[in-house]
């Protein structure tokens, strides 16, 4: 196969991979209760569906708690540096284009040391899925607060209250244009694969924010959504095609206010549902999808939007890379390593006095 190849499927049966297949020998080593089980467990159950064999995936981790996924997978993987995890991830999808890159990463590890390197991952569209687990807390590091933290939250760093305003990585990610941006919970199995599905299936960078629970340190950080007394009226199931609705007997919905041209949520009348927001992910422009994102209370996380937000086509930036080199190949020929380091640019250096 050529370097520069795209990825190509097999059938499953071909493939003949079942979830245990993807369990490595290793003992899996996280708090008990920890959300990451939940997603190890989705994650090792959904890959057979890929048609793809274990030796084209790569896991890519940083540091922290969820960093330790791919010693968990019987795939290759690597547990790289902190915040480093997409820069590294991006010389492998770029350099292999047979291989399926998916980057595991944390609300700490991605979005403070790791930031600069997960926005021009995003804005380059590179061939790679972004599982970014979000528990709002340095789960590694015993408990101080993360860039997701709520303002005010109490933790070891911040005895008075976090004086931070937290990053919303689904606005971040939108902001970055990001081609895929999606958020779905650990506990929520089907909705998890879901989106899992429709991240794989997409050429270019997709990113997923999981809510992530750490019973540890941050046990609770999501009850408003997981709760069936209280996420009913708290999540928000975004589809596309589909007027966005929420709530009991779905009475609740979302409208563009005429005036200002926010979003708001209102209760559906007769007199305003045919004027509800249907939710359009394949939108040209992400200013709904923004908008869409921007609805949720960080404090109360009501009228949160879960689902996927945005899934637009735009050139692969490992794709294009390789038209270029094969390009370049067809009109000069095989390059010369030599020649290009010992090239036409030379300098003199004066020898000092």
């Amino acid at each position: 196969m050529s370097t520069y190849e795209s990825l190509s499927l097999v059938p499953r049966s071909e493939a003949g991979q079942v979830a245990k297949d993807f369990k490595s020998d290793q003992e899996v080593r996280w708090c008990p209760g920890c959300g990451d089980y939940a997603v190890l467990a989705a994650v090792q159950s959904f890959l057979p569906e890929l048609g793809l064999k274990r030796e084209n995936f790569v896991f890519v981790s940083g540091i922290g708690c969820s960093s330790r996924f791919p010693y968990y997978l019987n795939t290759y993987g690597m547990h790289s540096i902190h915040g480093r995890a997409p820069a590294i991830a991006t010389g492998l999808a770029a350099s292999r284009r047979d291989l399926s890159v998916w980057v595991i990463t944390g609300d700490g590890d991605a979005l403070s040391i790791g930031g600069n390197h997960l926005i021009h991952a995003l804005r380059r569209n590179v061939n790679l899925r972004i599982l970014l687990f979000n528990n709002r807390i340095y789960g590694l590091t015993k408990g101080q607060y993360s860039p997701t933290s709520e303002r005010g939250k109490i933790t070891k760093s911040t005895p008075a209250g976090s004086l931070d305003n937290p990053f919303n990585p689904v606005s971040l990610a939108l902001g970055a244009e990001a081609t895929f941006v999606a958020r779905t919970l650990d506990s929520d199995r089907k909705h998890l694969t879901g989106v899992l599905r429709a991240a794989a299936a997409h050429p270019g960078t997709a990113l997923v924010e999981i809510y992530q629970n750490c019973n540890i340190f941050n046990d609770g950080a999501f009850d408003a959504l997981k709760n069936r007394a209280t996420a009913e009226e708290a999540l928000i199931r975004l589809e596309h095609g589909r007027p966005v609705r929420f709530g009991a007997d779905l009475g609740q919905g979302v409208l563009r206010d005429t005036v200002t041209g926010e979003l708001t949520t209102v209760t559906v009348t007769a007199d305003n549902e045919s004027a509800l927001l249907v939710h359009d992910a394949h939108a040209a422009s992400p200013a709904t999808a923004f908008a869409l994102s921007r609805l949720a209370d960080p404090n109360t996380l009501q009228h949160t939007p879960i689902g996927v937000f945005r899934d637009v086509q735009r050139p692969v930036y490992d794709a294009a890379m390789g038209d270029q080199l094969d390009a370049a190949v067809q009109r000069q020929g095989e390059g010369d390593l030599a020649a290009l380091l010992t090239g036409a640019d030379s300098w003199t250096v004066n020898t000092p006095l």
